[in-house]
């Protein structure tokens, strides 16, 4: 396995706060926290979750409570191998050495398609949000505005982006926190337009839990996933941590709380507010419960406050990308252009080719701006959750190799072992599975074929470039077992 090679040239030597990668460890304990929370609230939660609940009624809570159970199992087996080998480039690195250069080539590009169409999807919901206050402004405009913003942010420091990332995820955890405390005091004080309807019977009063069945709620799994795209962002930030053995089990322990609070709790309030008939796909299901409550200036809060969250997400987006693809050029599977870093020691040239490719979310903004955000929602799920295998295989690789003595013992074991990783790995097939139904959301099926020809070409011509590749392949063989 190749190593990734520090850039002397990009900002002098490395020193005690630099990595071995050559990255500046400017993301302390609070941005690597906040980091961690604002991965767990984003555009999945605040726009998507409106189409869920029209599909699924109230069973919606019970979908991402499931959906969560299944992310802290992942997340734990990320948690473990993090801290057997903790890496920048951390799922492309884990499948490369458990399952071989292949899988890591695949996993790294699949993870960096991944953010960019996520970013075209959090710019799309930027743009949304924005007609709330500029209705006149075309939606492709707004969204060509916050690409070259964020792009600027990106370019700075990884210092910068951190501060960046903090802040947004504070504006979203406040916003949460005070929506669940109004919704309450709606329903205990009946206080509001809402107070005489509110009431924690709107749960099933209205045709039940399961209104539309529970095939209807089960098909609503992908866009659920697609919610927490992004808690694996930690790993990411590992090489650029400033005690990852110290910050990252903290911030991935703390996950369950924030699932509960967040989603479950934040659903549970808002669908006890407002009945869950009057939600409907493309409007903020926050937005439209404070209207309904009739705090005009409550509304254009949560709705500034979901913008963030779409900034937030986007900003992360640039950030991972340009990381992965610094990975993927370490490991000659990618041009050597990706691999150099600026002065500033960031990876600028990676993230300045997926910010020209996020670009054509501004175009989709154009051509098609009601039906933008549903065609990369469900792109960005398939590429996740092909990531979230990665991550669980390599896991059962893994502790298959420190049970037969192959390999150290993480600091940081997951709880169940491999059977869990196991659980979860059924579960993400069977959503998979879903997708294949689900006539609107198999157009993603489509582009996965498509890349996967793109990536099968593209690793042909590398290994006929390589001779290491075939002799990395059987390296694999032998320490996975």
């Amino acid at each position: 396995m190749t190593s990734v090679q520090v850039d002397k040239n990009a900002g002098g030597e490395a020193g005690s706060n630099t990595s071995s990668e050559g990255y500046e460890r400017g993301l302390g304990s609070r941005q690597v926290q906040m980091i961690a929370i604002g991965g767990a609230i984003g555009v999945g939660l605040f726009m998507g979750a409106g189409a869920n609940i029209a599909k699924a009624g109230p069973s919606i809570i019970l979908m991402y409570a499931l959906a969560g159970v299944v992310i802290f199992f992942i997340m734990r087996a990320l948690g473990e191998l993090l801290l057997y080998r903790p890496v920048s480039g951390s799922f492309a690195e884990y499948a490369r050495e458990f399952l071989g250069p292949f899988f890591g080539f695949v996993t790294g590009w699949t993870y960096w398609l991944m953010w960019v169409v996520t970013g075209m999807a959090e710019l799309t919901a930027a743009a949304i949000y924005m007609h709330f206050w500029f209705p006149e402004i075309p939606q492709w405009v707004s969204a060509l505005v916050f690409l070259v913003v964020l792009f600027g942010v990106n370019l700075i420091s990884v210092k910068i982006f951190g501060e960046v990332e903090f802040w947004f995820s504070m504006i979203k955890v406040t916003a949460i926190i005070g929506m669940i405390v109004i919704g309450l005091g709606v329903l205990t004080l009946g206080f509001s337009d809402a107070g005489d309807t509110a009431a924690a019977s709107n749960l099933w009063a209205h045709d039940g839990i399961f209104p539309n069945g529970i095939g209807s709620s089960l098909m609503t799994l992908q866009g659920v996933m697609f919610a927490y795209l992004a808690v694996e962002l930690v790993g990411v930030t590992a090489g650029e941590s400033e005690n990852p053995e110290k910050t990252l089990p903290k911030a991935i322990n703390t996950l369950p709380w924030r699932i509960i609070i967040f989603y479950v709790g934040a659903l549970v309030v808002i669908l006890s507010v407002v009945k869950w008939t009057e939600f409907s796909a493309g409007q903020s299901p926050f937005v439209h419960a404070f209207e309904k409550i009739g705090i005009p200036l409550a509304a254009g809060i949560v709705n500034f406050v979901v913008l963030t969250a779409a900034l937030s997400s986007c900003n992360s987006g640039m950030y991972s990308t340009g990381r992965m693809l610094r990975d993927l050029a370490s490991n000659h599977e990618a041009p050597q252009a990706f691999g150099k870093l600026n002065r500033r020691r960031t990876p600028a040239v990676g993230i300045g080719v997926s910010v020209c490719l996020m670009g054509i979310g501004v175009v989709l903004n154009y051509v098609v701006p009601e039906k933008a955000f549903g065609y990369v929602v469900s792109v960005a799920t398939a590429a996740g959750i092909w990531t979230w295998m990665m991550i669980l295989i390599s896991h059962i690789r893994y502790r298959s190799a420190v049970d037969a003595g192959r390999l150290r013992a993480s600091s940081f074991p997951a709880p169940g072992g491999a059977l869990f990783s196991w659980v979860a790995l059924i579960f993400l097939a069977g959503v998979t599975c879903m997708i294949a139904y689900d006539k609107d959301a198999r157009v993603c099926l489509y582009v996965a074929a498509f890349w996967a020809v793109c990536l099968a070409v593209g690793w042909r011509v590398l290994k006929k470039g390589d001779p290491q590749i075939a002799e990395r392949e059987r390296e694999t063989s032998s320490i996975g077992g």
